[in-house]
């Protein structure tokens, strides 16, 4: 029997530092299939998971003694917090392991999307030269909006003014005094904000109050021609609404890293929608960020299972 599941991928070599003290299952495929990883838990002690794994009640009942879940990243909405919590169960996030490679992900969106002229090699390999039609825009002077202004998207907001960028952000969980706002114009709220960005770039989790936030009638506030960037949580932003967006021209473009559903099925109504960048919930893991999160979470772990032996 083992002490820690791990039932997605991480630094193997985060792993094997755990060796020497626990019994330890790494087993990335245990994410794809639930019957097996929920026989896994009659010993286990602790879990890691990224965001595909459901920690809910019915994983808690055949964990029976589990004290720790270690979240290789930040987002929890696939882990019952409450459930946790009435359990004794910790649940440790790896605070700031990603905040550089979602950054940069966001600036990489925000040039692409607004300068089209970088996704041209099809046509231009196919022998056609559409110089006026992928003129774009530059990035400096331009207005980039932040949905949230927590530790990732200062992180963007540092790299947008480095390029020029004007940089607005709402957060009603910030005062207005808080010292974050430096460099940042702060608007009360979300629709006051809208009109007036040429990017947006969400940094919020999904809850019952962002669920669909950027619904039909906002993302018909944005300012024609601006682009818009996810690499938040899926189900912030209504899918269906934001291909009509795109298919009407109303925006510009958008980039997609999450999803209301995850591998997205067949027939999403993406699907077909101009000027859509889609990636597979990888903006906040390169080969550094994989290690930075990866040893975070051991050693979160690692510290409440020593606490409570």
């Amino acid at each position: 029997m083992y002490d820690i599941i791990i039932s997605e991928f991480m630094d193997e070599r985060a792993v094997a530092s755990l060796a020497p003290q626990y019994a330890v299952q790494f087993d990335p495929g245990l994410v794809d299939d639930r019957p097996r990883l929920l026989a896994q838990g009659g010993e286990a002690r602790a879990i890691i998971v990224r965001n595909r794994t459901r920690v809910d009640r019915e994983l808690l009942e055949c964990f029976p003694k589990l004290q720790a879940v270690g979240r290789l990243g930040v987002g929890l909405d696939n882990i019952d917090v409450a459930a946790c919590r009435d359990a004794g169960i910790a649940v440790l996030p790896a605070q700031g392991g990603n905040a550089v490679a979602v950054a940069e992900y966001v600036i990489a969106g925000v040039l692409m999307l607004r300068r089209p002229a970088y996704r041209a090699t099809e046509r231009v390999l196919a022998g056609e030269w559409p110089r006026q039609a992928l003129i774009g825009h530059e990035t400096s002077g331009a207005t980039l909006g932040l949905v949230g202004l927590g530790a990732i998207a200062r992180e963007v907001a540092s790299r947008a003014r480095a390029l020029g960028m004007q940089v607005v952000a709402c957060d009603p969980f910030l005062d207005a005094d808080d010292p974050v706002w430096q460099g940042v114009r702060r608007y009360a709220g979300l629709d006051e904000m809208l009109p007036g960005v040429d990017a947006l770039s969400l940094h919020i989790p999904l809850s019952d109050s962002t669920r669909n936030l950027l619904d039909a009638r906002r993302l018909a506030a944005m300012r024609p021609g601006s682009v818009l960037i996810n690499s938040a949580r899926g189900g912030v932003v209504d899918e269906a609404a934001l291909a009509s967006a795109l298919r009407d021209g109303s925006l510009a473009g958008a980039m997609l890293d999450v999803f209301a559903e995850e591998p997205l099925r067949a027939g999403s109504p993406l699907e077909g929608a101009p000027n859509l960048i889609l990636t597979p919930h990888i903006a906040g893991v390169t080969e550094e960020s994989n290690e930075r999160i990866s040893w975070i979470t051991v050693d979160n772990v690692r510290r409440v299972l020593e606490e409570r032996a």
